[in-house]
């Protein structure tokens, strides 16, 4: 665990000292799971399961913030059963997909999901022309429901690829009333308004939270970190955590601390529920 100023150590003492009130929000690809070729492979990591279902006795909340479906998510991180082992240690696992679009929860078992967002359907029948003319047509496309995601990681070139997708993506999204989100090699397209900071707010909201801990690695967590910084103004104790990696390091420079990908997440997470239980021992 790598802070990264005197500050952001003062920070994690005083999430700490707040941890009962504390709600926990972790984003799936590259903090709970390792990042693969093939989206579809990307299982929680082993260890996660148990330290969740730890931290879950000392904080107020924890919920999985991720731009993945979340029946997928559920699927790819036997989310179902780590909600059955918290909430026989009377809590609650939160899960808010598609960048908190749609919700689930352990106690309710149910995903609320709303109607895909006007354009997407026209959007989606114009890629496949779009990719073949930036010499891209291998890329793999991932349709999502409420957004539609195209992964560049299995082609020769990856990064190249990315770079040739991403302007006549931005413009066709814009055409149709969509916004561009860049990941690690993949480009998501999806309605404006879509974002983890709102995922944030409303844990903030519904949990009551005295504080707020949030790990991302990628572009997509942003809004989120942002969303926890405005905490931070309002007074309440916050740490932002980056899982750093060599693809991608945009939330070095807004994160308390730097860890290195799910390993480093789970480390973490693990101290911080040994300190809060050597706080109250």
């Amino acid at each position: 665990m790598e802070f990264t100023s005197p500050e952001a150590r003062e920070r994690y003492d005083a999430v700490v000292r707040a941890v009962d009130q504390v709600v926990v929000g972790l984003d799936f690809d590259g903090v709970l799971s390792p990042i693969v070729d093939e989206p579809s492979e990307a299982h929680i990591h082993p260890d996660a399961p148990e330290v969740l279902v730890a931290l879950s006795d000392v904080v107020r909340a924890v919920a999985v913030v991720t731009g993945r479906p979340a029946r997928q998510a559920l699927a790819l991180g036997g989310l179902d059963e780590v909600g059955d082992a918290i909430g026989d240690h009377g809590k609650e696992l939160f899960l808010f997909g598609q960048y908190g679009n749609e919700r689930w929860s352990s106690t309710s078992r149910r995903v609320i999901s709303p109607r895909p967002p006007h354009g997407l359907s026209t959007f989606e029948r114009e890629l496949p022309g779009l990719m073949r003319r930036a010499d891209a047509g291998d890329a793999h496309v991932e349709e999502k429901g409420l957004a539609v995601a195209v992964h560049t990681r299995r082609l020769e070139d990856p990064a190249a690829a990315f770079e040739r997708l991403l302007p006549p993506m931005r413009e066709l999204a814009a055409r149709h009333g969509l916004v561009v989100e860049p990941g690690r090699n993949v480009i998501e397209v999806r309605s404006d308004g879509m974002h983890k900071g709102h995922a944030v707010e409303t844990l903030v909201r519904e949990q009551s939270a005295g504080g707020f801990l949030f790990a991302g690695d990628d572009l997509g967590d942003i809004e989120a970190f942002e969303a926890v910084a405005a905490l931070r103004e309002q007074g309440l104790p916050t740490l932002l955590v980056a899982a750093a990696s060599d693809e991608q390091s945009a939330l070095v420079p807004l994160a308390d601390v730097v860890v290195p990908g799910p390993d480093g997440v789970l480390d973490l997470l693990r101290q911080l529920t040994a300190d809060a239980v050597a706080r109250t021992s």
